[in-house]
């Protein structure tokens, strides 16, 4: 890596899951827009034709109108060939495969237990956490071994459990885990903005915020437009909202996209609290009692989101899939977009190329003093040259302490399970969760098949 006319050359970047028809083009459409730094990828990916197919794929990024510079982009067989050298490390992996994800979706629906998402807390969490662990760790001693000094940004869910493991793993790592959802709730005030201050051509990075909690049960505990205090305007909106969710602007179809809302979970906790949740409302009805917003598919649609299925995932792979030998053999052209994530400008301010404030999932060095130290917190840092600093958040206001801190404390033991290999005690952070309405008999019982379905990623268990 050398540094040549304020731009940086020579960088090498390892992508773990280099096969991902998703984040992989997201970052290489981004990279390609950013004129100031330039290297290669090492894609890595236990499905070896996905990473070559993405090699292609990346390299006409660099061909594509608007590119500002080139990268080169190259499939690896080992994780250690990918990592050797590397300046970031990028992981964006899916913790086995669709099978297991069916059932950590859909076998607690047996016991009545719905799960909007099932892949960062609830039973199909935990579970999923329990096979991605050890996954981590893998990737943590790698890193030791092959490029000690790099940074590692994390994409992979569950997002908390996943950096937390790379820290128990290698101490020194340099790590943290990226996630947009409150890109979401920064755009749902500028909303509130425009339609009850009449505050046009605002940008997200304009919506000053304070976040404190963990990832996909975030909240805000100040926001601001300038000098505008942004609650009583998004108390607007949730009062005038509340029963019908805020759906101006969206197609009169939109409870067919898996990924929308209508914002009533949001709305919901914020009159209850006086906070703003900041997550979608998928993930957020998750860490909740079960029966606030998930007593059955019905009442969900009550509250203006829905249960995604794995059968949804599975044809959307059958669609990128597609577009991926379209864009191979060159039937789709490869176009530049913005994707709103904010990988590739932290990536620059890493470099020292400029200074960036965000929201990201970085251990508890005291930023939030009612959470446990050493726990893995999202809120806001500084990314400077080789330096993410956490900015002091605060306290977590004692209306949303109790939720917080027991999805954080389910967390730590979940880890701690994991790392030892012990599913006895990953059972307690099971039958303790939120969404478990069960009695020890029935919630066993759940637990044992869930593990049963998911064994071949267990068996050092």
């Amino acid at each position: 890596m050398k540094y040549v006319d304020n731009r940086v050359e020579d960088i090498k970047i390892a992508y773990v899951g280099g096969g991902s028809r998703g984040w992989a083009w997201g970052l290489m459409s981004d990279l390609a827009a950013a004129e100031d730094i330039c290297g290669s990828v090492a894609l890595y990916d236990i499905d070896y034709k996905a990473a070559e197919d993405n090699v292609i794929i990346g390299n006409k990024f660099g061909d594509a109108e608007g590119a500002k510079s080139r990268w080169n982009y190259y499939a690896t067989k080992t994780l250690e060939e990918a990592l050797t050298g590397a300046n970031f490390v990028v992981i964006s992996i899916l913790p086995g495969t669709f099978k297991e994800m069916e059932s950590d979706v859909h076998t607690p629906e047996k016991y009545g237990i719905y799960q909007s998402v099932g892949d960062t807390t609830g039973p199909g969490g935990i579970i999923r956490a329990l096979r991605t662990i050890p996954m981590m760790q893998e990737i943590a001693r790698g890193v030791e071994k092959c490029c000690p000094d790099a940074w590692v940004i994390n994409y992979t869910n569950p997002m908390t459990v996943s950096v937390k493991a790379l820290y128990e793993t290698f101490p020194k790592i340099k790590a943290f885990g990226c996630c947009h959802e409150v890109f979401g709730t920064q755009w749902l005030l500028q909303t509130a903005l425009k339609e009850y201050e009449g505050i046009e051509n605002t940008t997200r990075a304009d919506i000053n915020v304070n976040v404190v909690g963990v990832n996909h049960f975030t909240w805000l505990t100040k926001a601001q437009y300038k000098n505008i205090d942004l609650f009583p305007v998004f108390e607007k909106m949730a009062r005038e909202n509340y029963y019908t969710g805020y759906v101006k602007g969206k197609d009169k179809n939109w409870m067919n996209n898996f990924f929308e809302s209508n914002d009533r979970v949001k709305f919901d906790l914020f009159l209850r609290f006086g906070y703003i949740a900041a997550a979608g409302d998928r993930h957020l009805a998750e860490f909740c009692p079960g029966d606030w917003y998930l007593q059955t598919p019905e009442k969900v649609r009550e509250w203006g989101f829905g249960l995604t299925p794995v059968s949804f995932r599975i044809n959307n792979l059958a669609e990128r899939l597609e577009k991926s030998r379209k864009r191979v053999s060159g039937e789709e052209k490869i176009e530049l977009s913005k994707t709103g994530e904010e990988g590739v400008e932290q990536i620059r301010a890493l470099l020292g190329l400029h200074k960036l404030v965000t929201n990201v999932n970085i251990v508890n060095r005291g930023q939030m003093p009612n959470l446990p130290l050493g726990a893995v917190v999202e809120g806001n840092a500084v990314f400077a040259a080789d330096s993410v600093t956490p900015v002091m958040a605060g306290d977590v206001p004692r209306e949303i302490h109790a939720l917080v801190s027991r999805i954080a404390d389910e967390q730590e033991l979940v880890v701690k399970a994991a790392i030892n290999r012990d599913l006895e005690e990953a059972f307690r952070a099971f039958v303790n969760n939120p969404l478990v309405r069960l009695n020890t008999t029935d919630a066993r019982k759940l637990f044992d098949e869930m593990v049963e379905n998911t064994k071949t990623y267990l068996k050092e268990y």
